[in-house]
């Protein structure tokens, strides 16, 4: 997972946390596991992506009230629908804490999620309102806040072993939606499958062999919705398939 220049030793010191002693940082990082069930986070500080911790921390200088630290998933580990953006932006999630909160990519998902009964409650654009996800769960590729929203290659490999054990402890999980060409990717690579066998496509769907079903649609991004390239038509159309592979 790590070369030898990039870290000297891991050791547990409870069941539920490892520490990593970073040569490089100078620090010791603990990657976290969730109290309840388990699953493999990065800690608030996690020093895996050395650009995104020196954003993370410019960040923290300049808008000491955000979130500014790794994002945590939304929603139960019991769903059978995973949603995965790319990343948290800057003033969205990175800002508020939650997957998609606080930017126009959430005004869209939220509000298609609750139009399809996969969410329920009121959103207000903040991690403190009544919103909450009914089998469906959502998380990001990379966890942090990238410079202009573009993760490197190296920063998507680092962290796709959070992503790794998202997959592995939603044990209902029936559909994965990537959302983006980036996304996709990721989870081919988290899943060990070719890109070249399964590309991406808006409203694709993909039966990867003895795995969760991948489904496609473009970000939901404002850029795509400017553009036209993403329509509420079109990413209704998406949703309408994931409801039939559920139910």
């Amino acid at each position: 997972m790590f070369s030898s220049s990039e870290y000297i030793f891991t050791f547990l010191t409870k069941p539920q946390c490892v520490y990593i002693l970073f040569a490089s940082a100078s620090i010791i990082s603990k990657v976290v596991y969730h109290p309840e069930n388990r699953i493999l986070q990065p800690s608030p500080n996690c020093p895996l992506c050395p650009r995104l911790l020196q954003y993370r921390l410019k960040n923290r200088s300049s808008f000491p009230q955000w979130h500014n630290a790794p994002v945590k998933p939304f929603g139960g580990l019991d769903s059978q629908l995973l949603i995965v953006g790319l990343a948290p932006g800057l003033k969205g999630a990175n800002q508020t804490g939650r997957p998609f909160t606080g930017d126009y990519a959430g005004d869209l998902l939220y509000k298609t999620l609750m139009e399809f009964g996969f969410a329920e409650g009121e959103y207000q654009k903040h991690a403190e309102d009544n919103l909450f996800l009914k089998d469906c769960r959502i998380t990001n590729g990379v966890r942090c806040a990238p410079p202009k929203n573009k993760p490197t290659g190296t920063e998507i490999k680092s962290c796709a072993k959070f992503l790794e054990a998202e997959i592995k402890g939603m044990k209902n999980l029936i559909c994965i939606l990537a959302l983006g060409g980036i996304a996709h990717t990721t989870v081919l690579a988290v899943l060990n499958q070719k890109r070249a066998k399964w590309p991406f496509k808006h409203a694709a769907i993909h039966h990867l062999p003895n795995l969760p079903i991948l489904v496609d649609s473009y970000h939901c991004s404002r850029y795509n919705t400017n553009t036209g390239r993403l329509t509420n038509v079109m990413f209704n159309e998406v949703f309408l398939k994931i409801k039939k592979l559920l139910y």
